[in-house]
């Protein structure tokens, strides 16, 4: 769309205006300015600059016209395939036979059980350990085998002893401390010392104290420069203010607050205490130990427990404690069923089906479809246009505000304004809306700095203050 209005502009023979895109604005207004007082500034935006050249560009560009040219066929009869050649699979089912197997439910085992009839029951594991502690070797044993427990009671042995029945110890006795008592005088009371207060004098005196030093300010100025759109700045004064002190009474020490000692003498009693002769003392007998003779058993062997096979002959020592092994064998079971074998495996037969076709009418091509290119050249134009070469700005320059204008000041600027064709509506020397209207319209169209009556714009009006 750019492009297009930059055509009808050349086409109707006009300059064009390019602006820099995006271009931002530069704030040069961080640093207030060196002013005296009474002087009031404010920031003005300063507009960017142009500047003017011929350029050549292109109005249309360089390109083909193309003019088809049809293919070429002609008809013909030919004859096609309709259905390929192909194979017809035909299944021939598998055949089976019936046969008698045998499979083993439980296989043979041997088990650890209390007795060989049919009321046997397995034994425990502890019983099984306790038989091979007592020397039954259970890995050698045969099915059939029964292993019975004895117990033999331990033995013992007298013997004389000498025992203590009372041990060595001490007698002892206690002698009595004696005393006497004599008369002594005791402090009752130290001697001290007392503190007194002598409290202090005070009087009150009248002193200026100095509240703000004498300074410049910067302020916002007000009155002639108001905004008029979003170009124009704030307005600041610097205005000089003068110190400020402040009369107030203060109470002020004469004497300072000090203590008087005085000595308080320690007291002292006259009385009776019992004073110590000699100490107590203990006095220590020797008495010796007692001895008697007894007779006591002394184990020479422990009980134990032996496991013999019920199989031997010799009677082993000790008696049954009732526990017994046997090891019990259990054949196998099996279970007899028919099953269905495979005598052949299932085939498939291949047949062959032959191919089908027909004859129809077709096209041939003849001649491909071509194309005709005719080149037309581009178009270009000179054309005048307008590229920024500084971005506008804002910066601090010296205006006219309420603290440093005058009627006769604003009814000249009035006057220059109309006789340079700007409406200030009635030149009355006050500044209302068609004033601000004309002070814009001025600065935009010289190109001067917008944003308040700056002295720069006294000047080329011919304003003298």
């Amino acid at each position: 769309m750019k492009y297009k209005a930059l055509v009808s502009a050349i086409t109707v023979g006009v300059s064009v205006f390019v602006p820099t895109v995006n271009a931002a604005s530069v704030d040069a207004t961080d640093t207030l300015p060196d002013a005296k007082p009474g002087q009031c500034y404010a920031k003005v935006m300063i507009p960017a600059k142009y500047e003017s050249k011929k350029e050549i560009v292109l109005v249309g560009e360089a390109s083909e016209e193309i003019e088809p040219i049809p293919a070429v066929y002609q008809e013909m009869e030919e004859q096609v395939l309709v259905e390929k050649a192909d194979t017809k699979l035909i299944p021939i089912p598998a055949e089976f036979e019936t046969i008698t197997d045998r499979i083993e439910l439980s296989p043979r085992r041997t088990v650890w059980v209390d007795n060989l009839d049919k009321k046997g029951i397995p034994v425990s594991p502890i019983l099984l350990n306790a038989a091979e502690t007592g020397g039954v070797e259970l890995d050698k044993a045969i099915p059939g085998m029964c292993f019975r427990e004895y117990y033999t009671d331990p033995q013992f042995q007298a013997v004389e002893k000498e025992i203590m029945v009372n041990g060595e110890s001490e007698s002892i006795s206690i002698v009595p401390a004696k005393y006497e008592w004599i008369e002594e005088k005791v402090q009752v009371k130290e001697s001290a010392k007392k503190i007194v207060e002598v409290p202090a004098v005070y009087e009150t005196i009248t002193e200026n104290v100095l509240v703000e030093p004498a300074k410049t300010v910067w302020k916002k100025g007000s009155g002639l420069i108001e905004r008029i759109d979003n170009t124009t700045g704030e307005i600041m004064c610097l205005v000089e203010i003068p110190a400020q002190y402040k009369t107030f009474k203060k109470r002020v020490i004469k004497s300072p607050a000090t203590i008087r000692v005085e000595e308080i003498p320690a007291v002292y009693k006259t009385v009776k205490v019992r004073n110590l002769v000699s100490p107590a003392k203990e006095e220590r007998t020797i008495v010796p130990a007692e001895f008697t003779t007894v007779s006591t058993q002394v184990k020479i062997a422990d009980a134990s427990f032996l496991w013999h096979a019920k199989q031997v002959t010799e009677k082993p020592l000790g008696k049954r404690t009732g526990n017994q092994i046997c090891l019990k064998e259990i054949p196998a079971q099996y279970k007899e069923y028919e099953k269905r074998v495979l005598k052949m495996a299932a085939t498939i037969k291949t047949e062959e089906i032959p191919a089908v076709y027909s004859t129809v009418k077709v096209e041939k091509l003849v001649s491909n479809a071509q194309e005709k290119r005719t080149t037309i050249p581009a178009e270009y134009k000179t054309v005048t246009t307008q590229t920024k070469v500084a971005d506008e700005r804002l910066e601090w320059r010296q205006v006219l505000c309420e603290t440093n204008m005058t009627k006769d000041v604003v009814t000249q600027v009035q006057t220059a304004l109309n006789k340079a064709g700007y409406d200030v509506g009635s030149i009355d020397g006050v500044i209302g809306g068609a004033t601000l209207r004309a002070v814009d319209s001025f600065q935009r169209d010289r190109e001067l700095p917008r944003g308040g009556l700056t002295i720069d714009m006294l000047g080329t009006l011919g304003v003298s203050l």
